[in-house]
C-alpha cells in the first residue's frame, strides 16, 4: 500500500476543533514558511521540553519551559501537514519519511529529557517510551496492511497526550517534592514515579487492546490454510 494512499484517522477527542484551528492558522502564514521549517521547528520544542525537564533539576520553576516546548511542538508538528494540505503541496512520501522519524526522535529526547528530571526515574521514562513506540509501530504496521493511517485511540491522540503531559508537569510543579516513597511488593517507589507508571500503563494498555482487536480481523482477512 502506497503511503499516498493510505487515509488518515483522527477521531480524538479534540480533532474537529483542532483541525479548525490548524487551517485557519495555515492559511495566515507566510508564504516564506514551508512544511519542513514548522516539521523542524516541532522538533525544536522537543528539545525545549527535555531542556526544561533536564534544567528542573535546579527548580521545578523551569517545568513551564518545558511545558512551553510541548506547545512549541504542538504548533509544529500539527501545523506541518495541515500547511501542506491546505496549500496544496504534498509530498507524500518525503513527508511520511521525515515526519516520522522526527516524531520517533522527539520521544525519544522528551522521555529522556524526563528520565534525568529530578522527578521520575530513567527506567519509568524509559517505559514511557517503549509504550510510545508500540503504538506508533502498531500504527505504521497498520498503515501498510489496510491504508488506514489512525493517529488516535481510545479518543486520545498526540495533541490530547501533550494535554495531560502539560497538566502532570503542573502538578509536578505545585506538589510538594517531599512525599515519601510507596512500597509496592517490597519495591519503593517514588510517587512520581507512580503517576508516570500509570500513563505508560496506558499507553501498553491501548496497545495491548488495538493488537488483539486487530489480529482477530487479520485472522479472517488472512486464514490458515
Amino acid at each position: 500500500m502506497d503511503k499516498k494512499d493510505a487515509v488518515r484517522i483522527q477521531n480524538s477527542i479534540l480533532s474537529k476543533a483542532e483541525k479548525r484551528v490548524l487551517i485557519w492558522i495555515a492559511k495566515r502564514l507566510p508564504r516564506w514558511i514551508s512544511s519542513d521549517h514548522l516539521t523542524w521547528l516541532g522538533l525544536f520544542g522537543a528539545f525545549i521540553a527535555g531542556g526544561g525537564y533536564f534544567l528542573s533539576n535546579w527548580g521545578k520553576e523551569f517545568l513551564w519551559i518545558s511545558s512551553f516546548g510541548f506547545f512549541v511542538n504542538w504548533y509544529g508538528d500539527s501545523l506541518d501537514g495541515t500547511l501542506a494540505r491546505v496549500r496544496n503541496k504534498q509530498r507524500p512520501v518525503y513527508g511520511f519519511f521525515l515526519d516520522h522519524n522526527i516524531d520517533g526522535l522527539t520521544g525519544l529526547i522528551i522521555c529522556i529529557g524526563a528520565g534525568v528530571s529530578p522527578f521520575i526515574s530513567f527506567s519509568v521514562a524509559m517505559l514511557i517510551l517503549a509504550g510510545y513506540y508500540l503504538l506508533t509501530i502498531f500504527t505504521h504496521i497498520n498503515t501498510f496492511l489496510k491504508g488506514e493511517f489512525k493517529i488516535s485511540y481510545g479518543g486520545f491522540g498526540p495533541t490530547e497526550l501533550r494535554i495531560v503531559i502539560v497538566l502532570i508537569n503542573t502538578l509536578f510543579i505545585y506538589l510538594p517534592t517531599d512525599y515519601p516513597p510507596v512500597t509496592l511488593f517490597g519495591i519503593s517507589i517514588k510517587i512520581f514515579d507512580l503517576i508516570a507508571i500509570f500513563v505508560a500503563l496506558v499507553l501498553f494498555s491501548l496497545y495491548f487492546y488495538y493488537f488483539f482487536t486487530e489480529k482477530k480481523k487479520f485472522e479472517k482477512t488472512d486464514p490458515k490454510i
